[in-house]
């Protein structure tokens, strides 16, 4: 019998993490067959035409700016108080709820998710996730001996399943009387899919039905890692309001991420902020998450809370910051329009898409498929049930070739 040192409930299996091995093996075929013969679709990061790894200027240039001791020091648990407050304004914008609101900085959005699946579940407990969805929220959730239990995100019409998801809210609400519902809007990863409004409404009204039963828990955990790249202005962000005088059973926490709004992929800063109509019950969340913070990172990146509050105060900074974003939105835009007009003339299925990095794919055999594609130098990861193609780090001339070569994998496989 083998020796583990490793307590039982530690144990995982020895396997590396799929889509960043998948983004090795096309970094591999760059280097051997040239950039220009292969598309690599696989990371969530936002790359030029070239294939570089686009690094907002007004961020690097303000973080370069900061003094040594500004960037080496240790942050406040919790965050330094000017960025809890900036981090909800960039969050929120003008819509704001009418309702108390506290953040605690984390370590990108996972944190706040961490945060949201510890702190508001019991072990044992079920989450509810929609089908299409982040791996990681299994991951954190299998790590806190937890369970993922899925609703179906798109009905026939390929519209949003209110049905299913309130089939299983329900039962999962009355079998636990405490439920955190993971809801990944605007710019779904890996869709695209952003609820509207109507379906914002939908969603809302079943729980506040839910939440007529004193005895229930009601938490939505809203992780908006890519709300900066969706919609035209800040449109997106309305259903932000919603959040306003909800019962005081409902509690909403907002996963907010400076990886993607700021290119601050490596430096991990994000925040988790807690939405609830009673000021004791953000206050309680507050210093629970200030205790989870020091009990697994302790502090977070100083640096990065410092880039974003100096840029918040100066008009000039703020200007050219908003220009940039505005600038790679524009782009990310047309490479998803060149995808899903190249899908259109081609036949190939794909899920409604409406904001953000990716274009998902339903298909059987989403493994053999990306397999295939492999051969083709063309990488886009597989899930459990489809591919997800990241319009993000894909030239529009590129997008607009990939869908042609994806039906064909998926074809020869039928």
């Amino acid at each position: 019998m083998a020796l583990n040192m490793v307590a039982s409930h530690a144990k995982w299996p020895e396997e590396n993490d799929a889509i960043f091995g998948l983004a090795a093996k096309a970094k591999e075929a760059v280097d051997k067959y040239g950039k220009e013969n292969v598309i690599d679709s696989t990371l969530g990061a936002l790359v030029d035409d070239e294939g570089n790894l686009i690094c907002l200027d007004t961020v690097y240039s303000e973080l370069k700016s900061l003094p040594n001791a500004e960037i080496a020091a240790y942050a406040q648990v919790a965050g330094q108080a000017d960025f809890l407050e900036t981090v909800q304004d960039a969050c929120f914008k003008e819509y704001r709820p009418k309702a108390y609101t506290k953040a605690v900085a984390t370590p990108g959005g996972t944190g706040a998710v961490r945060h949201a699946v510890w702190n508001y579940t019991n072990p044992g407990d079920s989450i509810l996730v929609c089908d299409w969805f982040w791996a990681p929220y299994v991951t954190i959730s299998d790590e806190f001996g937890r369970k993922v239990t899925n609703f179906e995100l798109f009905n026939e019409n390929g519209e949003f399943n209110i049905a299913s998801f309130k089939e299983k809210f329900e039962d999962l609400l009355d079998k636990q009387k405490r439920l955190v519902t993971v809801l990944n809007t605007p710019a779904n990863n890996p869709t695209g899919y952003s609820l509207s409004d109507e379906e914002w409404d939908e969603v809302l009204n079943i729980a506040k039905e839910k939440a007529k039963d004193p005895e229930n828990r009601i938490i939505f955990l809203v992780d908006v890692a890519y709300i900066d790249y969706a919609g035209v202005g800040s449109e997106r962000r309305k259903f932000f309001t919603k959040f306003s005088d909800l019962p005081e059973n409902i509690f909403v926490i907002v996963a907010y991420s400076m990886s993607k709004g700021y290119t601050m992929y490596g430096l991990r800063s994000g925040a988790a902020i807690g939405i609830s109509s009673k000021e004791e019950i953000v206050n309680e969340f507050y210093y629970t998450c200030m205790h989870s913070n020091r009990s697994n990172w302790s502090n977070g990146t100083r640096g990065a809370m410092s880039v974003m509050t100096h840029i918040a105060k100066d008009p000039a900074k703020k200007k050219a910051y908003e220009e940039e974003v505005t600038k790679y939105k524009k782009m990310l835009r047309r490479r998803a329009n060149a995808f899903v007009e190249g899908a259109k003339e081609c036949g190939l299925e794909i899920l409604p898409y409406r904001d953000g990095f990716f274009v998902s794919i339903p298909c059987n055999n989403a493994k053999k498929a990306s397999d295939e594609l492999i051969k083709e130098n063309l990488f886009v990861v597989s899930l459990k049930k489809g591919l997800r193609f990241a319009v993000c780090a894909v030239s529009e001339e590129k997008c607009r070739l990939a869908p042609a070569k994806i039906k064909a994998a998926i074809d020869n496989l039928n």
